[in-house]
């Protein structure tokens, strides 16, 4: 049997085994492409410097994630006419640079020449570089009968590749298997371990809880001290923000007092000039101000774009190497698919929220939730939301606590070489990134459950809540306002509501519901049309610029315009206390009877509201980290304080009406501030659509459950308004709009009278047990599976049945697998690979001697792909309901699914991003 000479040089220490790492994708692409060639003998050696942040050099191009793929009509076909995809010639092989060193440890063992037989029969612990992430599994002192019931029969799984699904029901199956062994142990050690087990759960989510709290700490300081740089500086500490500068005798940022130690930008010009005080309402001072704001916005968008994009995070897990965005030499070796690529994203852009969504529900996003991302995230967000710019910091506080959760969870193998044990620790992180945002622990633990979170156990709750507990106790004690409170806008009021204010606060509902709806429909379409439209999608940080002086100029529109977020929503949640000097910069109406004096208010409120408002729509999607929260409670709360004033004023001009008669002559019996924050609630209840986490987040906001009906009334009312203009809420618009693959749980569908066979993909290439598959053939195979753009799919492996009449299933092996299993044998080319099953039936082994072998040879030959193959897929037949099948995917998180007649013949697979795409054509239709 010919070896191929260029891969008999290549000489590396045997692997680990089973606990080894993936070796590196280049040095894969570069064995699996030399499959049955005979180029010139330049030795290949595998970078080991290359980790999980080496960057790849071509940059795909593409629209968006692009990750569903398209449903074409099916086509009807009788049992005996199953596609069979041709052998693909040869692919050439790519320019190989000689890199010093040929010995690789680590990397898939090479065999030379002198390969003999007796290599076949190595221990697979010595022989097959599986890969780490079911390393745990491999355990020499594991009963071995157990293993095959409870591991072979499900099979080895590399790791997952990018911007692919997880498989639920195989990493449930493993952790059963591991917390079984753990179970088994008698001695004093073994239940030390099973102790530390069921505790590490805990002691992860306290570490996470307690980073997020330092972290958050350290941007709002951060963000505090670079918002106040715009106007000027302490003379006294230059590190100090202004309220540090010079502390308020009242509550914070409400009483605009002159501060000796601070200093305007404005006043030092002066000083150079000679020309006299500067003051804050200068030019001098307003340039100083735009270009402060257009330094830190387009840094933070530097950053962002340089620092994340997808194409910077590659690791050795990744598969799908033969696929042609691997290809660096530019080559095209296979036709183009009719389906988009995936285009470049940028990691630390946004909230975050959309692609944590989709993370929890089975994706994976490599990279998403690294150290990298965690910095440029908190740094980025920092100085985005000082540069000034209408976005907030509480939806990417999310995104950072779930980075936290991700990079502590990797330090013990029980969350690191499993993926769904992975999301239980990022479902509590989630909440605990509430938490800081708000002060709301169990606000961020119900957030958590109803927006976020795709499997929430009962643990996983409580998990949750405690880490958010931590996560709100520590940032208390760091105190980063230096009033005690964990949130700025942190307010209480000391009057109840009455009962004729419910009609108000319905309206509330209505008008946040309305905004909620339109908000979503224009961000939706700018950001499709204008920024992925026009222009501005090749220049993003032109764009930023741009943004960042439309909002400079605008926002001298009003003075409470130009306020901060938080400083804007905390002055307009205030009450108006008699007898204070606070006013609260004018937001106070001192003479509510005078009409003249409360239009002056409401103008400015109203301004305020349209920016803010028109600000926000064009400013959600840019590229650096920027969330939705703040802007959307500012333009509510805008438009309930000036409903508040108006039944203020009504209140003052018929003190004697029936309507009023509950305040007893109790003309301070409105409180404007309780009205800002009702319609805060509902403008973000409309944007949003939660309801029972966003309710719980304002009365702990409030501290009290005086305001729960009304919060509670208008929200409610505010999302049925919404749902009734756009049944999609904001994130789930971002997702459709970057085409990532989430299943929504909570949708419900109309089938009407489709079936089953209606996505049934019978075009998708199966093996053969009972024909002569080799390491060239199966490569071929799983070539043309990449070229279709399949990466996250595989092949169904079949045998004929006992009639002969139709074909039946012997199991499923994923594209990830078999690329890893080729890469092994790579070398022999013409050498058979065989598939069996864990028991093999007598009559079939007989009659398939080439492929049934003993069980104890099958284990030790590296030809023999069983160890690979998923023995007992889930299988539906194809008269059964789509509802059947969609629970499948919901509740059970199959990735795939195979689809057998009433006989038990196989007829084709669906796995999930297919499903997906049908569910989408069916939305779009109904």
């Amino acid at each position: 049997m010919p070896n191929s000479p260029l891969l008999a040089t290549i000489q590396s220490d045997p692997p680990s085994g089973l606990l080894s790492d993936p070796s590196d994708t280049d040095y894969r692409r570069q064995r699996l492409q030399q499959i049955g060639s005979y180029p010139s003998p330049t030795p290949i050696a595998q970078n080991q410097a290359d980790d999980e942040t080496t960057a790849l050099c071509a940059v795909p191009s593409g629209t968006g994630y692009g990750t569903l793929p398209i449903v074409r009509p099916r086509r009807a076909r009788t049992q005996s006419s199953l596609w069979i995809a041709p052998r693909r010639p040869t692919l050439p092989s790519l320019p190989i640079t000689r890199r010093g060193t040929i010995s690789v440890p680590g990397s898939p063992s090479a065999f030379s020449t002198t390969f003999t037989q007796s290599t076949h029969h190595r221990r697979i612990s010595q022989q097959r570089p599986i890969s780490a992430y079911d390393a745990h599994l491999v355990n020499a002192n594991a009963d071995a009968a157990e293993t095959d019931i409870n591991i072979r029969t499900n099979g080895f799984r590399v790791w997952y590749s990018s911007f692919t699904s997880i498989d639920w029901l195989h990493d449930s199956i493993k952790d059963s298997v591991r917390f079984a062994r753990l179970r088994r142990g008698k001695s004093i050690r073994s239940r030390v371990r099973l102790v530390f087990d069921k505790s590490l759960g805990w002691i992860i989510v306290t570490v996470v809880g307690f980073l997020t709290a330092v972290v958050a700490f350290l941007v709002v300081r951060a963000e505090q001290w670079l918002f106040d740089v715009k106007q000027g500086y302490c003379k006294t500490a230059l590190w100090h923000a202004r309220h540090l500068c010079c502390p308020l005798p009242d509550e914070y940022g409400s009483l605009d007092g002159h501060c000796p130690a601070w200093r305007t930008w404005s006043d030092v010009f002066a000083s150079w000039t000679g020309s006299g005080s500067g003051g804050e309402d200068s030019v001098v001072q307003y340039l100083a101000l735009t270009v402060i704001a257009i330094v830190l916005a387009s840094t933070s968008s530097l950053l962002t774009i340089n620092l994340t994009a997808s194409t910077s995070f590659i690791t050795r897990k990744e598969s799908g190497v033969l696929s042609p965005d691997f290809d660096k030499s530019g080559e095209q070796n296979a036709p183009s698919s009719s389906q988009p690529k995936r285009g470049v994203i940028y990691y630390a852009a946004g909230s975050g929220i959309p692609e944590i969504k989709t993370i929890l529900s089975g994706f994976v996003i490599h990279g998403y939730l690294g150290g990298r991302v965690l910095f440029i995230k908190a740094l980025g967000l920092a100085l985005s939301v000082s540069s000034g710019l209408s976005l907030g910091k509480e939806g990417p506080f999310v995104h950072i606590a779930s980075c936290i959760g991700n990079i502590v969870s990797r330090y013990h193998t029980k969350y690191e070489n499993n993926e769904a044990k992975r999301r239980e620790i990022l479902s509590a992180a989630c909440a605990a990134g509430v938490a800081v945002a708000f002060g709301a622990p169990i606000g961020g633990t119900l957030f958590s459950l109803e927006e976020v979170s795709y499997f929430f156990p009962p643990k996983v709750m409580w998990r949750s809540f405690f880490c958010a507990m931590i996560a709100a106790v520590t940032l208390r004690f760091l105190n980063p306002f230096g009033t005690g409170k964990v949130v700025l806008f942190q307010v209480t009021y000391d009057k109840d509501w009455h009962a004729y204010e419910l009609i108000f606060f319905i309206l509330l509902g209505v008008l946040g519901g309305v905004y909620g709806a339109y908000f979503s429909k224009l961000n939706y379409r700018w950001s499709r049309d204008v920024r992925g439209g026009t222009w501005l999608k090749a220049h993003p940080v032109a764009e930023v610029i741009l943004v960042t002086l439309v909002t400079t100029v605008l926002c001298l529109s009003s003075p409470y315009a130009r306020m901060g977020g938080t400083d804007l929503v905390y002055n307009l949640f205030s009450e108006c206390r008699t007898g204070s000097k606070n006013t609260h910069f004018n937001l106070c109406v001192l003479d509510p009877s005078n009409f003249d004096h409360v239009w002056s208010v409401v103008r400015a409120i109203l301004v305020a509201m349209i920016v803010k408002g028109f600000l926000t729509i064009i400013t959600f999607g840019i590229k650096l980290p920027a969330g939705i929260f703040i802007p959307t409670l500012g333009v509510g709360a805008c438009a309930g304080r000036i409903v508040g004033i108006a039944v203020q004023w009504l209140q003052y001009h018929y003190p004697n009406s029936i309507v009023f008669d509950v305040c007893k002559g109790d003309m301070d019996c409105v409180v404007p501030g309780l009205y800002a924050m009702v319609g805060a609630a509902a403008a973000l209840s409309g944007v949003t659509r939660t309801t029972v986490s966003l309710s719980v987040i304002m009365f702990e906001l409030t501290d009290t459950l005086t305001y729960a009906v009304p919060v509670m009334l208008s929200v409610l009312v505010a999302k049925t308004v919404a749902d009734a203009l756009e049944p999609k809420g904001i994130y789930d618009l971002v997702i459709e709009l970057s085409q990532l693959p989430y299943l929504d749980a909570k949708h419900e569908y109309l089938w009407s009278n489709l079936s089953i066979k209606e996505v049934t993909d019978r075009d998708v290439d199966v093996i053969r047990v009972d024909q002569h598959n080799t390491v060239e053939s199966l490569r071929d195979q799983l070539q043309s599976l990449l070229n279709a753009e399949h990466d996250d799919g595989g092949f169904p492996i079949l045998r004929p049945g006992r009639d002969e009449d139709g074909l039946r299933m012997v199991g499923y092996i994923g594209a990830s697998e078999l690329e890893h299993a080729l890469a092994v044998v790579a070398e022999r080319a013409t050498q058979e690979v065989r598939f069996h099953t864990t028991y093999a039936d007598e009559e079939l082994a007989t009659s398939y001697s080439t492929w049934v072998e003993e069980p104890r040879q099958s284990e030790d030959d590296p030809f023999d792909f069983s160890v690979y193959m998923d023995q007992a897929p889930l299988m539906i037949q194809s008269n059964s309901p789509l509802e059947l099948l969609h629970q499948f995917f919901v509740k059970l998180g199959a990735r795939y699914v195979i689809v057998t007649d009433t006989d038990g013949d196989y007829e084709g697979v669906i796995d999930k991003k297919t499903w997906l795409a049908f569910l989408s054509e069916l939305e779009e239709k109904s």
